[in-house]
């Protein structure tokens, strides 16, 4: 198998590894290090990794192919200086053919980056449309610069794992969403209990009792649905709830 085919071969399985971020349950933190790995055989970089930003805006290393690729990246953020935060912060790529004559540029990120062995750098946003949620990092032994075929790869790996990616979170959002609606049912049905239970014991009409229900609610610092779940499961002490006024 000739060097071409077998960069195709391990293209397309890269491919069919993001394919696999559309289903649920996929590990993110495992495609991620695969990600920077593939990278590395891919493209003929030295070392590749991954910042991504939290929901607060912040980057953090995610993953990377190498022990020095994540030293140095983990020292872009501890100083704020560097390829991939610039590339993040401003959503295009960013290069450095020759960290060695980049201290101007970086002052502190560049002897450091050189201190690890890396000559150059390549960074790539990870975003779809307007959303940049992190930057791919590529590290070269030697100064050069990736050519436009590894870069369109490259930029192409980064575009698919970043649609894998906020799937995987609107998944997990519309997870939350999906919870909290049952929550809500679930506290709707416990509320309707409640006040027939009220309703029953005290004589009173189904707005009374909700009425009650929420006065001694706020009355004890109880959550509405909690005081209500107690009074359709018989646990509340209800001696004493006899409303002290006649609802209208």
């Amino acid at each position: 198998m000739s060097m071409e085919q077998e960069r195709e071969r391990l293209l397309a399985a890269v491919f069919v590894e993001l394919a696999d971020t559309l289903v649920t349950g996929f590990d993110v933190a495992d495609f991620l290090h695969g990600l920077a790995d593939r990278c590395v055989q891919l493209l003929g970089v030295d070392a590749a990794g991954l910042m991504l930003a939290d929901q607060r805006g912040s980057l953090e290393v995610i993953a990377s192919s190498s022990e020095q690729s994540r030293l140095v990246e983990l020292f872009q953020l501890q100083n704020d200086q560097g390829p991939c935060l610039e590339c993040y912060r401003s959503g295009q790529p960013v290069s450095e053919v020759d960290l060695a004559a980049a201290g101007q540029r970086w002052p502190l990120f560049a002897p450091a980056a050189a201190g690890a062995g890396f000559a150059a750098v390549q960074a790539l946003p990870m975003r779809l449309r307007d959303e940049v949620i992190g930057a791919l990092n590529m590290f070269m032994h030697a100064p050069r610069r990736l050519d436009e075929t590894a870069l369109q790869v490259a930029q192409a790996l980064a575009d698919v794992a970043t649609i894998g990616l906020l799937h995987e979170r609107n998944l997990r959002h519309q997870e939350v969403l999906a919870e909290q609606l049952q929550g809500a049912l679930n506290s709707r049905i416990a509320i309707e209990q409640a006040k027939g239970v009220l309703a029953e014991r005290l004589g009173l009409d189904m707005g009374q009792a909700f009425s009650l229900l929420r006065d001694q609610a706020r009355a004890q610092n109880r959550r509405l649905a909690e005081l209500a779940g107690a009074v359709a499961g018989g646990s509340e002490d209800m001696a004493g709830w006899a409303p002290s006024h006649r609802f209208g």
